[in-house]
């Protein structure tokens, strides 16, 4: 049994209420669960009735949760990016990090990366206290890209390492030919290379994370009964599929709330399908969750348990 789910889908189609749902299932069946909620517009613990924080919090019998500070991880990237950079850099007083820093705060893939290292942490760090750790997910934009971002990045660092091999090989020559050249004083074995050590660390990161969502996990994206959240959701499927991270189920929610054609199409209505009525009175309570018939769901995700 995988130890992992993730709830993707368009804005608005239901992933906190069916992931505290799931979660909340699988506490009932005598599992440790942690619900976490990656989401900015946090709404995890109203669905659970209870104030959540970036530690996990006990929300029921079995069941734990928290909300990822996205700000704080932020924060916490640049500062460990910083640190590495005036530690590389120390000999240069001139080079401003500071302004360097706060243009990288708001450059393109700050918020993944901050992302990423979170779940990392919730994967390597509290995840032993639990049999299942369930993610409620952003809108599918964000969550595609920090989906994404092992394996893209794993390609880049790769090359970079496949580079610094190059060029601790040329240093390696020329100090054969020349002992004495400045070159001979450098790194040339890439054992003791800090830059090729630095490289492979962020390789073996990024390695653990791949497999977590293309091997240990159970990703389940949901649509509502319209075109615009089937397509979203046929979107999902492509681009995880292009980087080798199947789907396991797709979830029909709030069934009934539209009269308006639509069509679910072959390529999700061919993984393991799942439909589930529409509360018109809405959530509330932990009571008014655990109506929410997941059962079948969870037996998909437990398997021959």
């Amino acid at each position: 049994m995988r130890n992992t789910a993730f709830f993707l889908g368009k804005g608005g189609v239901g992933k906190t209420t069916l992931s505290a749902a799931f979660a909340l299932e699988l506490a009932k069946r005598g599992k440790r669960v942690l619900a976490v909620s990656l989401d900015p517009a946090h709404n995890l613990g109203d669905a659970l009735g209870v104030m959540l924080s970036d530690r996990p919090a006990a929300a029921a019998p079995g069941l734990s949760a928290m909300e990822v500070d996205l700000g704080a991880w932020v924060e916490r990237y640049l500062e460990e990016s910083r640190s590495e950079l005036k530690a590389t850099y120390a000999y240069n007083s001139s080079f401003n990090l500071d302004s360097f820093f706060d243009i990288m705060r708001y450059s393109p893939g700050t918020e993944e990366y901050a992302m990423l290292w979170a779940i990392e942490h919730v994967h390597c760090e509290l995840s032993a206290d639990f049999d299942v750790v369930v993610f409620d997910t952003p809108p599918t934009a964000l969550s595609l890209r920090f989906l994404a971002l092992p394996t893209i990045s794993g390609l880049w660092v790769k090359e970079l390492a496949k580079l610094r091999e190059r060029i601790l090989e040329k240093r390696q020559v020329v100090t054969r030919l020349n002992p004495e050249s400045p070159t001979a004083a450098s790194c040339v074995d890439k054992d003791d290379d800090r830059v090729y050590g630095k490289l492979s660390a962020i390789s073996r990161r990024l390695g653990v994370l791949h497999r977590l969502f293309a091997e240990e996990s159970f990703l389940s994206v949901i649509v509502n009964p319209d075109v615009l959240s089937v397509s979203e959701a046929l979107r999902i499927k492509d681009e995880l599929d292009r980087i080798g991270i199947g789907l396991d189920a797709a979830c029909l929610n709030k069934r009934g709330i539209s009269t308006a054609s639509w069509r679910l199409d072959d390529g999700l209505r061919r993984l393991p399908f799942f439909e589930l009525d529409f509360r018109s009175e809405g959530i509330r309570s932990l009571d008014d969750l655990s109506r929410v018939d997941v059962t079948a769901l969870a037996a998909e995700f437990l398997g021959g348990e």
